[in-house]
């Protein structure tokens, strides 16, 4: 069984050694280990990766909920794989309707094997999509439309979910938010082809530079925003010498970016692709999939 440990709190000695010693204690393979200790931000991220016997999962949570007792930290305990259930998808929004939609009805006829626990926003715009839909919905956002981090991080953990997907979210996580999910459980959709295209405005950036293909990129979300390498999926569409920005920026928004998220989440639910120290990779399960088809 997979298992990921997520730890973070105000920075001290001896609080990586406690978790180290307990998952091995236990029996656990370590696969990946990644931390991150500032000084000056005095904070301490940590998140391992393990494969361990599927009988020791109620025992590494109640280890780990001790630790974090014990040394004042933020610890997660969570598995991809989880036993008797789909994954719960939380659908971060701002104002962009198609995208969170496009994943809704993905979710609705089993495209994305996964359940649609909660929809979040920082704005309103999109509450008639939870209505529609029947899906919880919560606004963490304030009135200049700055998250709430705290109620954040507080509805993600009360609904339990396993993947936070950000459809348009146009907010920034924070490094200790990303550290709290991190292992592959946020996936973003950039409105632009990545690496050539970053920033806010990647449509009118490759209209300044005359190109004719566009295209959208679904990534994972790291708590080094400079990491790279982790695209998950990208779609494109070609238009004609002369296309409008307008009409091209419309085609993107309604039609290309939904479909790019959707295979995006779809790949990384059925586990066909999965983040490992900073890179995707494809599974086993990928690799029998394709050579079946």
């Amino acid at each position: 069984m997979e298992i990921v440990v997520t730890a973070v709190g105000p920075d001290n000695v001896g609080l990586a050694d406690p978790i180290i010693h307990e998952v091995t204690r236990q029996g656990a393979n370590i696969a990946e280990i990644q931390m991150y200790d500032h000084d000056e931000a005095a904070v301490f991220a940590m998140m391992c990766r393990l494969e361990i016997d599927g009988s020791r999962w109620d025992s590494v949570q109640t280890a780990m909920k001790a630790i974090g007792l014990e040394k004042g930290l933020s610890i997660r305990v969570w598995t991809p794989t989880p036993k008797g259930r789909r994954p719960r998808l939380a659908i971060c929004t701002t104002y962009q309707e198609a995208t969170p939609r496009a994943v809704l009805e993905a979710v609705r006829s089993g495209a994305i094997d996964a359940e649609a626990t909660v929809i979040i926003g920082n704005r309103g715009r999109c509450q008639k999509l939870a209505t529609e839909f029947g899906v919880p919905w919560h606004n963490i956002g304030r009135p200049d439309g700055s998250a709430d981090e705290v109620a954040f991080v507080e509805t993600l953990d009360r609904y339990e979910v396993d993947y936070v997907i950000l459809a348009r979210y146009m907010r920034v996580l924070p490094p200790d938010t990303c550290w709290k999910y991190a292992g592959g459980r946020i996936i973003n959709l950039h409105h632009g082809l990545l690496p050539s295209f970053p920033g806010l405005r990647p449509y009118h950036d490759a209209y300044s530079s005359r190109m004719l293909t566009y295209g959208a990129t679904c990534h994972f979300i790291v708590p080094e925003l400079d990491a790279g390498n982790q695209i998950i999926y990208q779609s494109t569409f070609t238009v004609a010498p002369g296309a409008k920005l307008d009409s091209i920026v419309e085609e993107g928004q309604n039609e290309n970016e939904p479909r790019c998220l959707v295979e995006g989440v779809r790949r990384v639910v059925a586990r066909e692709v999965k983040l490992h120290f900073h890179r995707v990779i494809a599974t086993g399960r990928a690799a029998r999939i394709e050579k079946s088809t």
